[in-house]
């Protein structure tokens, strides 16, 4: 779901090195709808980059937020998915100047830890997730509003006219990018379609499980779709999902209501004795375990990409695994985030994928409480 700023307006030149006040909206507690508030947002400091947002997608991951499944400090400004332009840079940037259009990332890439360094990692040390903190690297924030320090989210901040992130924090992209539809390989696209091209390197002729078919479970479905699975079998409790999950490469769609028995003992019929690969793009322990029980007994791989909910742990029979099932995680689809972000919108511009069928509605940022609810009601 993408909201829209308003578009194509030139960046102003001459608020560089100043404090913008605008627009943003702020969540000042959980389980209450979001404030549009004035804000004021610091100039960068050393290595970092103020941006211009122009286009942000509405992610679960903000949800959890709001419910508290996943614990932040409050007052806080949401939103990880999105494009923009650069307003002003700090000392020291080099990768990218004003006006450059670029994607931040929730995942930073800062080539330097030991994750960076290594080819199988992509989760950077510097990234927010886990530590809770909503500061800035260096420990403050630069939003104010109504005289309070507000909270930074995964380092982006993206329900906002203006954000600061660290340079390690964003992508520079192709300037002909139309930002309203690559602001979604800012999470949910590059998240779905990586944990099966990149995470679980999924194999032609193979078959595959997706459970739960918001925008990350579909980019999962079209992932398996490119990588060449013969069985694409998606799994929803909404059947309002099903018509756009086989235009995106569904060969089965298949609802738990429908069953009496467990959905695991379903697909182990319908595949005669579980799938290659399965997925859990929900983030129900639930479903995780019955994801991986629904996978091949001896080599199949489960891959978990719904955020885990918080304070939450899982009990499951070890025989699942000894058998030779492995179960993996994916955060942000395995991507090693400033390499791979550019190569995916160049794949976009060329056509190798459409993200438009994940773009439900379009609407003013300043509604962003309908789109929450849209989320939250499935639509």
């Amino acid at each position: 779901l993408a909201a829209r700023f308003e578009t194509d307006t030139p960046v102003n030149m001459s608020t560089a090195g100043k404090v913008i006040k605008c627009k943003a909206a702020v969540l000042w507690e959980a389980n209450k709808p979001f404030s549009i508030e004035e804000v004021e947002v610091a100039p960068p400091k050393e290595h970092e980059v103020r941006i211009k947002i122009v286009a942000t997608g509405i992610c679960r991951s903000d949800d959890h937020v709001v419910t508290g499944a996943l614990v932040m400090p409050f007052p806080i400004i949401l939103g990880h998915e999105a494009a923009g332009v650069v307003e002003s840079v700090g000392q020291g940037v080099t990768s990218v100047k004003p006006g450059d259009k670029v994607i931040p990332l929730f995942v930073p890439q800062c080539g330097e830890c030991k994750n960076c360094l290594n080819t199988k990692g992509n989760l950077c040390s510097k990234t927010d997730l886990g530590t809770s903190a909503g500061l800035m690297p260096d420990g403050t924030t630069r939003f104010t509003c109504k005289g309070k320090a507000i909270y930074h989210f995964l380092g982006t901040s993206t329900f906002t006219e203006y954000t600061v992130v660290h340079e390690s924090a964003l992508a520079k992209i192709d300037s002909a990018a139309p930002l309203e539809k690559v602001c979604l390989i800012g999470c949910g696209f590059s998240t779905g379609y990586g944990a099966a091209v990149q995470t679980a390197k999924v194999e032609p002729g193979s078959s595959c499980a997706v459970f739960g078919l918001g925008g990350v479970g579909l980019s999962v479905v079209m992932g398996c779709k490119a990588a060449g699975a013969s069985r694409i079998i998606a799994v929803d409790i909404n059947k309002d999902k099903f018509a756009k999950a086989k235009e995106l490469g569904a060969t089965d769609c298949i609802n738990p209501k429908d069953f009496k028995k467990p959905i695991q003992e379903v697909l182990m019929e319908m595949t005669g004795g579980g799938v290659d690969y399965s997925f859990e793009v929900i983030g129900r322990t639930d479903t995780m375990t019955a994801a991986l029980a629904s996978c091949q007994y001896n080599y199949g791989l489960s891959v978990i990409v719904g955020v885990p909910p918080a304070a939450q742990n899982i009990t499951f029979d070890p025989m699942l695994l000894f058998t030779g099932r492995s179960w993996k995680g994916s955060v942000f689809g395995g991507w090693k985030s400033k390499d791979a972000v550019p190569k995916l919108v160049a794949d976009y511009m060329k056509k190798k994928f459409v993200l438009d069928p994940l773009i439900t509605h379009t609407l003013p940022w300043t509604k962003i409480n309908e789109g929450f609810d849209l989320l939250r009601t499935g639509k």
